[in-house]
Protein backbone atom coordinates (compact mmCIF):
# COMPACT_ATOMS: atom_id res chain seq x y z
CA UNK A 1 0.00 0.00 0.00
CA UNK A 2 2.84 1.94 -0.84
CA UNK A 3 2.10 3.53 -3.90
CA UNK A 4 -0.77 6.07 -3.33
CA UNK A 5 -1.28 9.86 -2.63
CA UNK A 6 -0.91 11.36 0.70
CA UNK A 7 -4.40 12.12 1.51
CA UNK A 8 -5.89 9.14 -0.24
CA UNK A 9 -8.52 7.65 1.30
CA UNK A 10 -9.29 4.01 1.00
CA UNK A 11 -12.11 1.45 2.10
CA UNK A 12 -10.01 -1.52 4.15
CA UNK A 13 -11.04 -4.99 5.50
CA UNK A 14 -8.76 -5.56 7.74
CA UNK A 15 -9.15 -4.65 11.54
CA UNK A 16 -5.94 -2.62 12.26
CA UNK A 17 -4.77 0.52 9.66
CA UNK A 18 -1.87 -0.87 7.80
CA UNK A 19 1.82 0.98 8.12
CA UNK A 20 1.61 5.25 7.22
CA UNK A 21 -2.35 4.70 7.47
CA UNK A 22 -4.68 6.25 10.00
CA UNK A 23 -8.34 4.96 10.58
CA UNK A 24 -10.82 8.03 8.99
CA UNK A 25 -11.88 8.42 12.69
CA UNK A 26 -11.66 11.90 13.37
CA UNK A 27 -8.81 11.03 15.52
CA UNK A 28 -6.33 14.96 15.95
CA UNK A 29 -2.83 15.05 14.54
CA UNK A 30 -0.33 17.08 15.19
CA UNK A 31 0.10 19.52 11.71
CA UNK A 32 4.05 19.31 12.99
CA UNK A 33 4.12 16.04 12.62
CA UNK A 34 2.38 15.41 9.45
CA UNK A 35 2.71 19.10 8.05
CA UNK A 36 2.06 17.18 3.71
CA UNK A 37 -1.02 16.01 4.70
CA UNK A 38 -2.58 19.65 6.35
CA UNK A 39 -1.17 21.22 3.65
CA UNK A 40 -3.84 18.92 1.76
CA UNK A 41 -7.00 18.66 3.75
CA UNK A 42 -5.51 21.87 6.77
CA UNK A 43 -8.64 22.37 9.17
CA UNK A 44 -11.69 20.94 6.95
CA UNK A 45 -12.84 17.94 9.42
CA UNK A 46 -11.70 19.96 12.96
CA UNK A 47 -8.52 20.65 14.45
CA UNK A 48 -7.17 24.15 15.94
CA UNK A 49 -5.23 24.99 12.55
CA UNK A 50 -2.56 26.18 14.84
CA UNK A 51 -0.81 23.03 16.28
CA UNK A 52 -3.16 20.53 15.63
CA UNK A 53 -5.73 19.28 12.88
CA UNK A 54 -8.50 16.03 12.42
CA UNK A 55 -8.66 13.36 10.04
CA UNK A 56 -12.19 12.66 8.70
CA UNK A 57 -14.50 10.72 10.78
CA UNK A 58 -16.40 8.35 8.31
CA UNK A 59 -17.81 6.05 11.38
CA UNK A 60 -21.49 5.29 10.87
CA UNK A 61 -21.19 7.47 8.26
CA UNK A 62 -21.79 7.37 4.53
CA UNK A 63 -19.29 9.28 1.98
CA UNK A 64 -20.29 11.25 -0.90
CA UNK A 65 -19.01 13.76 -2.95
CA UNK A 66 -18.86 17.22 -2.36
CA UNK A 67 -20.57 20.02 -4.53
CA UNK A 68 -23.69 20.58 -6.13
CA UNK A 69 -25.48 17.88 -8.03
CA UNK A 70 -28.46 18.64 -10.40
CA UNK A 71 -31.67 19.25 -8.67
CA UNK A 72 -29.64 18.72 -5.14
CA UNK A 73 -27.97 20.87 -2.42
CA UNK A 74 -24.59 22.16 -2.07
CA UNK A 75 -22.25 20.14 -0.13
CA UNK A 76 -19.16 21.36 1.18
CA UNK A 77 -16.12 19.04 2.24
CA UNK A 78 -16.30 18.56 5.66
CA UNK A 79 -19.74 18.92 6.09
CA UNK A 80 -21.66 16.12 7.61
CA UNK A 81 -25.57 15.69 7.04
CA UNK A 82 -28.18 13.29 7.57
CA UNK A 83 -30.29 11.61 10.46
CA UNK A 84 -30.47 7.80 11.58
CA UNK A 85 -34.32 8.53 12.43
CA UNK A 86 -36.64 10.14 11.99
CA UNK A 87 -40.09 11.88 13.13
CA UNK A 88 -42.87 11.72 10.73
CA UNK A 89 -45.47 14.66 11.85
CA UNK A 90 -48.59 15.09 9.84
CA UNK A 91 -47.31 17.95 8.06
CA UNK A 92 -45.66 15.07 5.98
CA UNK A 93 -48.07 12.80 5.47
CA UNK A 94 -50.34 13.35 2.36
CA UNK A 95 -54.06 13.65 2.74
CA UNK A 96 -55.81 10.35 2.27
CA UNK A 97 -59.45 8.87 2.94
CA UNK A 98 -60.46 5.26 3.93
CA UNK A 99 -63.75 4.60 2.06
CA UNK A 100 -66.27 1.81 3.03
CA UNK A 101 -69.48 1.33 1.28
CA UNK A 102 -72.65 0.41 3.71
CA UNK A 103 -74.94 -2.10 2.06
CA UNK A 104 -78.07 -0.51 3.81
CA UNK A 105 -79.85 -1.33 7.01
CA UNK A 106 -77.99 -4.12 9.33
CA UNK A 107 -79.91 -6.84 8.73
CA UNK A 108 -77.49 -9.60 9.28
CA UNK A 109 -75.76 -10.38 12.11
CA UNK A 110 -72.63 -12.87 10.94
CA UNK A 111 -70.13 -11.00 8.19
CA UNK A 112 -69.48 -14.25 6.21
CA UNK A 113 -69.90 -12.90 3.01
CA UNK A 114 -72.24 -9.69 3.72
CA UNK A 115 -71.06 -5.82 3.53
CA UNK A 116 -70.88 -3.52 6.47
CA UNK A 117 -74.45 -2.24 7.18
CA UNK A 118 -75.62 0.90 8.09
CA UNK A 119 -76.16 -0.34 12.27
CA UNK A 120 -79.55 -1.52 13.52
CA UNK A 121 -79.33 -2.90 16.29
CA UNK A 122 -77.19 -6.00 17.00
CA UNK A 123 -77.50 -6.86 13.44
CA UNK A 124 -74.02 -5.02 11.81
CA UNK A 125 -73.91 -6.65 8.16
CA UNK A 126 -76.06 -6.43 5.15
CA UNK A 127 -76.49 -8.74 2.46
CA UNK A 128 -77.92 -6.00 0.27
CA UNK A 129 -75.05 -4.59 -2.38
CA UNK A 130 -73.52 -1.40 -1.06
CA UNK A 131 -75.70 1.36 -1.77
CA UNK A 132 -74.11 4.38 0.51
CA UNK A 133 -70.94 5.72 1.59
CA UNK A 134 -69.67 5.19 5.54
CA UNK A 135 -68.50 7.91 6.81
CA UNK A 136 -64.95 7.61 6.80
CA UNK A 137 -64.54 9.39 10.65
CA UNK A 138 -66.62 6.14 12.04
CA UNK A 139 -63.69 3.64 11.57
CA UNK A 140 -60.39 4.51 10.83
CA UNK A 141 -57.00 5.31 12.66
CA UNK A 142 -56.53 7.38 15.25
CA UNK A 143 -55.33 11.53 14.06
CA UNK A 144 -51.87 10.30 16.18
CA UNK A 145 -49.92 7.48 16.13
CA UNK A 146 -47.68 8.43 19.47
CA UNK A 147 -45.17 10.30 16.89
CA UNK A 148 -42.11 7.59 17.41
CA UNK A 149 -39.32 7.84 15.16
CA UNK A 150 -38.43 5.25 12.45
CA UNK A 151 -35.23 4.14 10.97
CA UNK A 152 -34.03 6.09 8.32
CA UNK A 153 -31.03 3.70 7.45
CA UNK A 154 -30.28 2.13 4.30
CA UNK A 155 -29.31 -1.38 4.27
CA UNK A 156 -25.43 -0.96 5.26
CA UNK A 157 -22.14 -3.04 5.40
CA UNK A 158 -19.68 -1.43 7.67
CA UNK A 159 -16.11 -1.58 6.78
CA UNK A 160 -13.26 0.69 7.58
CA UNK A 161 -12.38 3.97 6.00
CA UNK A 162 -8.24 4.84 6.07
CA UNK A 163 -6.09 7.98 4.72
CA UNK A 164 -2.68 7.70 4.06
CA UNK A 165 -0.46 9.38 6.14
CA UNK A 166 2.59 9.30 3.59
CA UNK A 167 3.22 9.12 -0.45
CA UNK A 168 3.05 10.49 -3.20
CA UNK A 169 1.97 14.32 -2.84
CA UNK A 170 -0.55 15.17 -5.51
CA UNK A 171 0.03 17.73 -8.11
CA UNK A 172 -2.69 19.94 -9.22
CA UNK A 173 -4.10 19.33 -12.57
Amino acid sequence: MSDCYIGEIRMFGGNFAPVNWAFCDGRILSIGEYNELYSLIGTTYGGDGVTTFKLPDLRGRVPVHSGQGPNLTNRLPGSAFGTETVTLDTTQIPAHSHVISAGGDGTVADPTAHYPGNSVGFNLYSAAAPDSTLNPSAVGPSATTGAQPHSNLMPTLCINYIIALSGYFPQRA
